[in-house]
């Protein structure tokens, strides 16, 4: 689902997680080991995901206008994964090829 996304690329991250980028910007890190995903997303995003399911979504960290997500494998619903891992991807990448990727 990730690398399917224009112009992803993953590396290590952090020791044992696995980084995902956009033109050098990250968006999402993958923790086999812990069955999570951290997400980059706006502010009120991670707060109503949190609100809205806390056994599936916990607050990472947040710094300036983005806040990241901590997302449960195990719980979450595949389509709303899928979304999520969309709009981290929105958030990172250049304006024209997010719209290219709309259109």
């Amino acid at each position: 689902m990730v690398l399917g996304l224009p112009e992803v690329t993953e590396r290590e991250s952090y020791g044992n997680m696995t980084g995902f980028r956009v033109r050098d910007k990250g968006f999402g890190y993958f923790d086999e080991a812990e069955g999570v995903v951290m997400l980059k997303a706006t502010r009120e995003e991670q707060a109503a995901l949190i609100t809205e399911d806390p056994e599936t979504f916990a607050p990472s960290w947040a710094g300036g206008r983005f806040a990241w997500v901590k997302v449960r494998l195990a719980t979450v619903d595949p389509g709303e994964l899928n979304e999520l891992v969309t709009e981290a991807w929105r958030l990172s990448a250049p304006k024209r090829l997010a719209a290219a990727y709309r259109a």
